[in-house]
């Protein structure tokens, strides 16, 4: 079993700054690509960043030079920093891996609960 679980989430006023984690656990022999997305109410969910293992990035239009995207290996653990908040960046975020398991070395898309970013005043 492996399971994602992100943190970070909460209530910033617009200009402000917010940093999301993600670990992942269990049976984990490999991760390979790491992800967030989000989904707003009425939206449809849509991309913020990726990361490969090897740490090249990949970020939305709408978020490029604000948000950063990173991770650390040896803790399974990808993180979002995310600058210069906008009322618009208020979405539930996701956080996605693609596994490799242990024992089977099946590929595996592994997602997290979500944590809540309202960006307010």
């Amino acid at each position: 079993q492996v399971q994602l679980v992100e943190s970070g989430g909460g209530l910033v006023q617009p200009g402000g700054s917010l940093r999301l984690s993600c670990a992942a656990s269990g049976s984990i022999f490999r991760i390979n690509a790491m992800g967030w997305y989000r989904q707003a109410p009425g939206k449809q969910r849509e991309l913020v960043a990726t990361i490969t293992s090897g740490g090249s990035t990949n970020y939305a239009d709408s978020v490029k030079g604000r948000f950063t995207i990173s991770r650390d290996n040896a803790k399974n653990t990808v993180y979002l920093q995310m600058n210069s908040l906008k009322p618009e960046d208020t979405a539930v975020y996701y956080c996605n891996a693609d596994v490799i398991k242990a024992l089977t070395y099946r590929n595996l898309e592994v997602w997290g609960q979500g944590t809540l970013v309202t960006v307010s005043s």
